[in-house]
């Protein structure tokens, strides 16, 4: 038995009885899966530290799930000089918003691991030839 909508909005089965409710409790469960919420990490990491030279990797993250909290370790390379501390503050505010806000996941831990840092001058000087 399919339910359909009957003309009232109520659901009804191809007989036109009513179909049977099933309380919202029993109606399952989503699941996302761990390499989903590693790629909205990740991207948050992004969003957070904003555009990138081409010669900075961009951030990737994993993570770790347990029913309804996600720890998160991104991976990321920061240009330098900069306020490294405000910088991974920033990522980990990033990331604890955007996983909460679209998967309703708590995220208790937010680790992030500076690989590499590159001279920001080395940056400008390199924009100054292509011009």
């Amino acid at each position: 038995m399919t339910p359909v909508s009957g003309g009232d909005g109520a659901a009804v089965d191809e007989r036109g009885r009513p179909a049977a409710v099933v309380a919202p409790g029993e109606r399952g469960a989503t699941r996302i899966a761990d390499r989903v919420v590693a790629k909205i990490a990740a991207q948050a990491a992004r969003e957070a530290l904003g555009p990138l030279p081409p010669e900075v990797a961009a951030p990737h993250a994993t993570v770790v799930v347990h029913h309804e909290t996600v720890r998160v370790r991104v991976h990321l390379e920061l240009d330098y000089p900069c306020d490294i501390g405000d910088r991974c503050f920033q990522v980990r505010r990033q990331v604890v918003e955007r996983v909460r806000a679209l998967v309703g996941m708590e995220v208790p831990e937010v680790a992030v691991h500076v690989e590499r840092l590159h001279p920001a001058h080395a940056h400008r000087a390199a924009q100054g030839r292509t011009r």
